[in-house]
């Protein structure tokens, strides 16, 4: 089972999910979209919440609302921080989540600590909170299958973006080509360029 929330402090909206337990953090962790971003409480067990970019965007580009809205989220969504004042809230790409044999179902690691951001949570904001929780829907979700569907939906755009790439290549060199020719009949048609039939008579005059 996977929760969703919608953020509206944005247009268009953001999506944000988390799993029911951490047996589904732990397929959240292995499935997610390289355009996820990762929250969690810092140092404190948590939900594993997690925040879709649109496409283009960067984390970069995320509003500091939209990073706030996910982070009362996720310290709500911890026994020990939501009732903890001044909490740290830590954030990241999905692709820099590390999962290695020996680590615990639904823990993680990084695999570049400085690409890990935070963010300080003085206290729960009960206004932010009510107002996501009012978007909340749950589904069970086939996290491996959309995961692959995006996977396919990349590659064809990036297959139709190649052709495109080529085709508009080909109308380049085939126009180079032509205005080439063009600029080479030009050269020939000028008439210091060109000779006649007396001028071959004079030649030969000259000759003998």
């Amino acid at each position: 089972m996977v929760f969703f929330f919608t953020t509206n402090v944005t247009s268009p909206p953001h999506t944000i999910y988390m799993g029911l337990d951490k047996h589904e953090n732990e397929d959240l962790i292995k499935w997610g979209f390289p355009e996820d971003v990762w929250f969690h409480v810092d140092k404190v067990s948590s939900a594993h919440v997690y925040l879709r970019l649109h496409p283009y965007e960067t984390l970069d580009d995320l509003p500091q609302a939209v990073i706030e809205e996910c982070a009362q989220l996720v310290k709500a969504n911890s026994i020990s921080g939501n009732k903890m004042n001044n909490v740290d809230v830590v954030y990241t790409m999905w692709d820099n989540l590390k999962k290695t044999g020996g680590m615990d179902v639904g823990q993680v690691g990084f695999f570049k600590d400085k690409e890990v951001r935070k963010i300080r949570v003085e206290k729960r904001i009960n206004e932010i909170v009510n107002r996501l929780n009012k978007t909340k829907t749950e589904r069970t979700v086939d996290l491996r299958a959309e995961r692959e569907q995006r996977d396919r939906e990349e590659r064809e755009d990036q297959k139709k973006k190649l052709l495109e790439q080529r085709k508009r290549e080909k109308e380049d060199d085939d126009k180079k080509k032509k205005d080439a020719e063009t600029r080479s009949y030009d050269t020939l048609m000028r008439p210091e360029n060109m000779t006649s039939n007396l001028d071959a008579d004079n030649d030969s005059d000259d000759f003998m």
